[in-house]
């Protein structure tokens, strides 16, 4: 191989890479290349250097690394990013409870991805890897292949590739089911707050809020729906542009549980009662639906259950079984509380 010359892709076995395709691209033999993985002194610096430099950028994982992965009790490592909020404590609840039933570890973490971030989750024993709503470029899962580290993502952001296993619910469902709700109570201006615009998950409910709208034939004006974070805050901003405008609405859908609590503390300000003055559903059904002054009418997405889904089928995917589907959706339920009431 000469100079700026491409190197050609390393071929590997099972998602991961060979001694032999290691050997070849080094100019070397395989017993050379297992001396350096080995530690054996008998080999010389120079070669020494070149191999190590090979291992490390194709992320080659020793036989005894991975057989350390199948010895003892089984460990999955859960990723989430941003703050430990009560979804994603929900979610990691479901992982744990069902963890402790199987007998399997569970190590938690935030995404941290260096170099060799994924070979290194390996390294340290893990069989497979949930992330809670975490974001994985095609760069983390071919990463992610290559060390042999089956992935799931649980309630993904973004749709995943079609080959990247997914647990969820129906959120267009849930949508369609909390905008009906308000519509069997008689109202007809019903306003969207929701996550991210890009998220597939507000997507989702933002379809089925508008199918419902569609289906009843009652208007929805540009400035009823508005996107921003998945947060108590976007519900305080929200709401207040909203019931700025000069027909506001009489009702609120919220992406989640944390905007809807928004929404109510900006009514409690200006004065507005719920569910008198204004109605408001949420979405999730965590423990701030039932905290909340008054109980938050919601969605219920089953987040405990989905996440002893996702932590089964990661253990299967580490077994290596051949999974029926690669995305898994959860049935939502309307939970009916007090923050609703007819126009």
């Amino acid at each position: 191989m000469t100079a700026g010359q491409p190197r050609e892709p390393i071929p590997a076995t099972a998602g991961r890479t060979t001694l032999a395709a290691v050997a070849r691209l080094a100019g070397v033999s395989v017993a050379t290349v297992s001396k350096v993985v080995n530690g054996r002194s008998d080999v010389a610096p120079e070669t020494r250097s070149r191999v190590e430099a090979l291992l490390a950028e194709h992320e080659y994982i020793a036989p005894v690394v991975r057989r350390a992965e199948t010895a003892g009790p089984s460990t999955i490592e859960v990723q989430f990013a941003g703050d430990l909020r009560p979804y994603v404590a929900a979610a990691l609840g479901g992982i744990v409870d069902a963890a402790g039933q199987l007998g399997v570890a569970v190590a938690v973490s935030q995404p941290d991805r260096g170099p060799r971030w994924a070979r290194e989750l390996v390294s340290a024993g893990r069989r497979a890897l949930i992330a809670i709503t975490s974001v994985y470029s095609p760069a983390d899962v071919d990463a992610l292949n290559r060390a042999g580290l089956p992935l799931v993502v649980l309630d993904p952001l973004h749709l995943p590739h079609s080959d990247v296993t997914s647990v969820g619910s129906t959120n267009f469902a849930g949508g369609f089911a909390a905008t009906q709700h308000l519509l069997s109570l008689g109202h007809q201006r019903i306003a969207y707050l929701g996550g991210p615009a890009v998220a597939a998950a507000n997507q989702a409910r933002g379809h089925g809020y508008r199918a419902a709208m569609e289906a009843q034939k009652a208007a929805v004006p540009d400035a009823y729906v508005r996107t921003g974070e998945f947060t108590y805050e976007t519900g305080v901003l929200g709401a207040a542009a909203v019931l700025d405008l000069a027909v506001p609405p009489t009702a609120v859908c919220a992406g989640n549980d944390e905007i809807a609590l928004g929404v109510i503390e900006t009514a409690r300000t200006r004065g507005l009662r719920v569910p008198e003055d204004l109605s408001v559903v949420g979405f999730d059904d965590t423990l701030l639906a039932q905290m909340s002054s008054p109980p938050l009418t919601t969605v219920r997405q089953p987040l405990r259950e989905m996440g002893g889904v996702a932590l089964r089928t990661a253990l299967r995917l580490a077994d290596g079984e051949k999974l029926e589907s690669h995305h898994v959706e959860l049935a939502t339920e309307l939970v009916v509380r007090a923050s609703t009431a007819r126009v």
